[in-house]
Order: structure tokens, then sequence, then C-alpha cells
């Protein structure tokens, strides 16, 4: 087997790890605190068993609640293709995720670098890891009415996540993370250049503060991914705007009839 034989089975095997993929899908259906005197502190989630659907998976159409990302095996193979692309073409910057939820994407992306050998690019994770912000009708109109604030299942914590990269040997000086509501921390993030920037912040405001606050630093030739352009009507809206606004015209590719991507020329 040669080293390229090596490389890609070792992601694809991680691929479908980190989707659980050929597992059944346990969907999250509530939480049962325990009481003070049996764990203190511990929430355990309750599930329901699914048996695994293909399509489903390949989709990121369900939700497995063991699993370390949900957005599928189409979007996560996409995105494995974006990191490759900008590292055979030398596109300089480093590799961003804004809401990274388990760390499943990241994930991919630290293990990318490392199986091609590149410990010049870091993985970058903004997130407030406390869920998603409760919406500002007032300021941002399309995101009225949204209640994905309330769905404790999208809380996860930095230490969490951190744990979720040590479980694959990936945590290291090559991960680092911006913690915190976007409209706070990523105009001022300390991130100089970026190659790929992938987007999931759901809302309206999470996806415009992120293309605000990071996208001047895309290079050319680097991708910018959004991954619920197609799922949630205001995450389109803001990109539509962004696009209208600064008169970005490179095409929108489709990856899975929810997530998209273009390269910037």
């Amino acid at each position: 087997m040669t080293e390229r034989d090596t490389r890609a089975a070792y992601l694809d095997l991680l691929r479908r790890d980190l989707t659980r993929y050929g597992a059944d899908e346990l969907v999250p259906v509530g939480w049962y605190t325990a009481g003070r005197a049996l764990l203190r502190t511990r929430n355990l989630m309750l599930v329901r068993r699914v048996p695994f659907n293909a399509h489903a998976r390949d989709l990121g159409l369900d939700w497995p609640a063991d699993a370390l990302t949900m957005i599928g095996m189409q979007r996560l193979t996409s995105l494995q293709h974006c990191v490759e692309t900008v590292l055979e073409d030398n596109v300089p910057g480093d590799l961003v995720e804004c809401g990274v939820w388990r760390g499943g994407a990241s994930i991919l992306m630290r293990a990318i670098l490392a199986a091609y050998g590149d410990e010049k690019r870091t993985v970058w994770l903004a997130d407030s890891f406390e869920g998603l912000p409760r919406p500002d009708a007032a300021k941002y109109k399309h995101d009225k009415g949204d209640k994905l604030y309330r769905y404790a299942a999208l809380a996860v914590s930095e230490e969490e996540v951190r744990a979720n990269f040590k479980r694959y040997d990936l945590l290291d000086d090559q991960v680092r993370f911006v913690k915190g509501w976007f409209k706070d921390t990523l105009h001022d993030a300390p991130i100089d250049q970026i190659s790929v920037l992938r987007l999931d912040g759901d809302l309206y405001e999470s996806t415009i503060q992120a293309l605000d606050g990071l996208y001047s630093k895309l290079s050319s030739g680097g991708f910018c991914i959004i991954d619920d352009y197609h799922a949630i009507a205001a995450c389109k809206k803001a990109v539509t705007d962004f696009r209208t606004t600064y008169g970005i015209t490179e095409e929108i590719h489709e990856v899975d009839g929810t997530g998209v991507f273009w390269r910037k020329a």
C-alpha cells in the first residue's frame, strides 16, 4: 500500500467514525437530570434507536446522538476535498470553523494536516461553547422566532471538544479556540490569513458576523463553505446579502442539498 493509499484509508476511516457511519441513529428525545443523592451534576440524554439509513447519513439528514458531527458524509468529504485542494495548490492560510458543535469537522481538518505532514497551518475553532445566541430580532429581523437557542444538545463545552480531539491524538499547538459570541470575537480574532472558512452558525446574525469578520482574510483560491445554506432561510439570506454588498460573483457549488461552497477568485 502506498503512502497515498494509507492516507486515504486513514481519512476515510476517520470520516466514518466521526459520523458513526453504519451505526443506528440514536435520536435525542430529552434529558433526565438525576437526583442530587445519586448524581449531583450529570445529565443523561434520553434517546430512541432508529435503524441506520445510508441515504440520510450521507446527506446529514439524521442526527446520531453519539456522533461527533451532524453534517453527514457528503459534506464531510467535500470539506476534505477543499482542504486537500488548498494544500496541493499552496493556498496560504489557516483553517477556520465557526460553529463547531462537538468538533467533528475541525477534527477532520486537523487530521488532514497531520496526514499530509503540514506543520504550519492552524485549525481555529470559533464558538460560544454555550449553544446558539438568543435571536436579536430588532437588529436581525430574519432571525425572528428562531428557537435553536433552547436546544441544550447544541451547547457543547470547550472542555468536551478538547477531549474529543484528544481521543484521536489530534489536540496540539496547531489547534486553537476562539470562545465567545461571534459579534464579540471574530472581528478582532488573531487570525491573519485563511485558506478554508467553514461557517455553521445557523442564524442570520451568526452567518453575517462571521462573513463580516473573516471573509476579507480568505486568500485567493481559498474556500468559503456554508453549512446551512439550503436548510435555514435566514442563513441563505445572510450569504446573499453579503455577496451582494461586496459584489461577490464566484459560482456557488452544491454539496448535498444543504451545504454549499465557493472558491474565492
